[in-house]
């Protein structure tokens, strides 16, 4: 299947703009971080959901220091399930506020509570304090579920890009603690850093995301750890762990995404391991169609069908 057309024809405009060497083209964090709040905002100015309520601030405690969060509540009577979500950005870019647009689509569709966490972010912060925080924060959800208007037996998961290996990584951990989790949400995700899938070279230039983006968040995530030692943790890796008994899970893909791959395999190896899945493929985007939906139809539908996919499965 060809590109998608408006998501083309964006690309197009990034290249005349100087900007598809990918985010980290000039090595410059912060330069970064600021491209990718702009690109964000710009894209959810397009289509502001409403009825969605401004999200609360809060600091959910952890033993490294309070974790920033943004809670959004529906404005139907609940109680609701709650979601704890995680952003994308590699594991070094994003924040909740930059996600609000996509974070409020999100609330919109699955009527639920969600938690967009701030966790620490590489390189200040490398590997395990993304993981450290995402757990924290999500286990703190689950023992406040009825204060945030949550029902007590639905707590989820979700994120996308390296919110998604996040996700992945809190459905493991829960599992392994013998706590309940109700689904996962794994857009996009990233579980296997260390393998080397065709998709990685046959979209690895040109389609947003490349693969020297990639090899800088991955170091940048690794920290002072050589690449291969630091992400070879189950924690950073979590298509390495064993995948029995977790809890069911929504994984999309997009067939222009060099992670293409790395969602597909693992959306198999769940369902081998008998974890209940809704793979969902969308063969004509790219990495970060989640944000795009504003602009291109067949983004907002693969939005819309995850997202409908993964309220049938809370329910």
């Amino acid at each position: 299947m060809p590109l998608d057309p408006p998501i083309a024809a964006l690309l197009q405009q990034m290249e005349a703009n100087g900007a598809t060497g990918g985010l980290m083209a000039s090595g410059d964090i912060t330069a970064a971080r600021t491209l990718m709040a702009q690109m964000l905002g710009g894209l959810a100015m397009a289509e502001l959901p409403t009825g969605v309520p401004d999200p609360t601030s809060i600091e959910i405690p952890s033993d490294a220091g309070p974790i920033p969060a943004l809670v959004y509540r529906p404005t139907s009577e609940g109680p609701h399930a709650t979601l704890v979500f995680l952003h994308g950005g590699g594991f070094a870019l994003g924040d909740a506020a930059s996600y609000d647009g996509q974070v409020r689509a999100i609330v919109a569709a699955l009527d639920a509570v969600v938690v967009s966490v701030d966790y620490r972010l590489a390189p200040e912060h490398p590997f395990p304090a993304a993981v450290e925080d995402a757990v924290a924060a999500t286990n703190w959800a689950g023992e406040h579920l009825a204060e945030l208007g949550g029902r007590d037996d639905r707590l989820a998961v979700g994120g996308d890009s390296a919110g998604g290996n996040l996700s992945a990584v809190v459905a493991q951990a829960r599992r392994d603690a013998g706590l309940p989790l109700a689904g996962q949400l794994l857009i996009y995700p990233i579980t296997d850093p260390a393998t080397d899938h065709p998709s990685l070279t046959e979209n690895g230039e040109g389609y947003f995301l490349t693969r020297s983006d990639m090899t800088w968040f991955e170091q940048a995530y690794a920290g002072e750890q050589d690449i291969a030692a630091g992400l070879a943790d189950v924690r950073a890796a979590p298509a390495t762990g064993d995948l029995q008994g977790l809890a069911p899970a929504v994984v999309t893909t997009a067939g222009f995404d060099p992670l293409r791959d790395d969602g597909d395999a693992y959306a198999r190896a769940l369902e081998a391991a008998g974890v209940t899945v809704r793979h969902l493929e969308n063969p004509s985007l790219i990495h970060g169609w989640l944000a795009m939906a504003p602009l291109s139809p067949a983004a907002r539908e693969a939005r819309d069908a995850a997202l409908a996919a993964f309220k049938e499965l809370l329910a």
